[in-house]
């Protein structure tokens, strides 16, 4: 894994190689004015005027070369315009010509994520591409904001047989101890007295792989207090109500959104955000044993309402409403949740849009704004109260899965909002963190969604 800090460097006149941009509108007239030999190298290596579209132009000595690049639009540099020249270009340093990177930095350093934990070292890899800049604020952003993302793929990305609710446990105790924040894990006895969902779910795991509540709490008392809360669930089968071998093949990214809860978290607590912290992780096994928890079973909640296990496989929106009351505890004014939670938004939005809830118009249509700058794609769906209904028991205050077969992500929603702290704003990330196969900056397997929107949100309502 190369180190983050030397793919991008101030720009202080030092020998690099140059990148030339030019987009569709533009291509034919920069085409015209290049030289016969740049004519015949673009013509060699197919270069066409659509994105990610590269060649290399031959200077006068042999050794001497540069590069050509189409963007969509070179008056706008996107987060990923540069991305597939940081994955496939030779190792060196490399200037865009005539211009900052901009937004372009991010993508530049994420493209050069490998995820080697479980493989040998290759010798033959390409060493590092370099980018220069002249910006160094962006830059800085940009190593935060890809730092943080390097562990979100990282922590996806790893093995259940290395990444149970332990291993969740220790990565929070390492950013707490880093930045300052306080860490309490609540476990054992005070999990199944207290966190009667959460206790439900996890109780059927091994040995060193019971539930836990893990929690940071960082900032000023006096500071807003906001709340983070990421599921933690660390390999989900699908309890009794087992899932076939193709639906458990990804399930390793389940705690997806944990990651994203302690990557945001860090986010905070780096940039000293003027908040009250409160970032949560129920972090579970959803395993099988003679202790499993059943269909049918009645699970009483940390808020007192009951619950019918209707599905032992809709188990996040349960760890996830004992979470959102110990938040409550605190009174935050803003929540945020971050959750691989329903296969029916991915079937309504597909894998790359995340679904968006929220119970607040304002912090609605600041995260949808937030997304378009940051490309960092979402879409709202409604909280329609009158599903409510399919979340009704007979024997209980409610049931955590409905049985129709349609709006599975609304009705998941509609029972998280259920525990949703009084008076809070808040937001639900439904999430699929996973690409299944590479695109430019993005390789296959897991990754950082919604993060960039949701930190520019902060941000911009905090730190002015």
């Amino acid at each position: 894994m190369p180190d983050l800090n030397t793919l991008v460097q101030p720009d202080r006149g030092q020998p690099a190689r140059t990148i030339h941009l030019v987009d569709a509108k533009g291509y034919d007239a920069w085409l015209s004015a290049q030289p016969p030999r740049h004519r015949a190298a673009a013509q060699a290596q197919k270069l066409a005027p659509a994105s990610y579209f590269s060649a290399i132009l031959p200077g006068d000595a042999p050794d001497e070369w540069s590069v050509v690049a189409v963007v969509t639009n070179i008056d706008r540099l996107s987060v990923w315009c540069l991305a597939k020249l940081a994955e496939t270009l030779p190792e060196g340093t490399y200037r865009v010509a005539g211009k900052e990177p901009g937004a372009a930095i991010y993508g530049w350093l994420t493209a050069q994520y490998k995820f080697d934990r479980y493989k040998k070292r290759d010798e033959k890899a390409v060493g590092p591409r370099v980018l220069l800049t002249g910006d160094p604020a962006r830059m800085d952003e940009a190593l935060r904001l890809a730092s943080v993302t390097y562990k979100v793929r990282d922590w996806i990305n790893t093995g259940a047989n290395d990444m149970g609710p332990a291993d969740l446990e220790a990565a929070a105790a390492d950013i707490a101890k880093v930045y300052g924040g306080t860490l309490n894990v609540v476990k054992g006895a005070e999990i199944e007295k207290g966190y009667g969902m959460l206790h439900a779910v996890g109780k059927a795991a091994g040995k060193g792989r019971e539930p836990r509540l893990i929690e940071i709490e960082w900032g000023n008392p006096d500071h807003p207090r906001i709340a983070i809360v990421g599921k933690g669930v660390c390999f989900d089968s699908g309890g009794l109500d087992i899932k076939p071998a193709s639906g458990m093949r990804l399930m390793k990214k389940d705690m997806g959104g944990a990651a994203h809860a302690l990557a945001l978290a860090e986010m905070i607590m780096g940039a000293r955000l003027p908040v009250r912290l409160h970032m949560l992780v129920p972090a579970v096994e959803n395993s099988i044993n003679g202790e499993a928890a059943r269909p049918g079973d009645v699970m009483i909640s940390r808020k007192g309402l009951t619950v019918e296990n209707s599905n032992t496989d809709a188990e996040g929106r349960l760890i996830l409403g004992d979470a959102f009351t110990r938040a409550e505890e605190n009174k935050p004014e803003l929540i945020f949740n971050f959750a691989t939670l329903t296969g029916a938004a991915r079937v309504a939005l597909g894998p790359d849009l995340t679904a968006l809830f929220a119970n607040d118009d304002t912090l609605a249509s600041e995260l949808m704004a937030a997304a378009e700058t940051e490309a960092d794609p979402m879409w709202r769906l409604p909280l329609y109260d009158p599903y409510k209904d399919m979340l009704k028991s007979d024997v209980a205050d409610m049931v955590n899965a409905a049985e129709a077969p349609w709006g599975g992500a609304l009705t998941a929603a509609l029972f998280l909002k259920e525990f949703v702290p009084a008076g809070a704003q808040w937001a639900h990330f439904d999430i699929f963190c996973w690409h299944g196969s590479p695109k430019p900056g993005r390789p296959k397997g897991g990754d950082a969604v919604s993060l960039r929107a949701t930190w520019k949100v902060l941000k911009d309502r905090y730190a002015g």
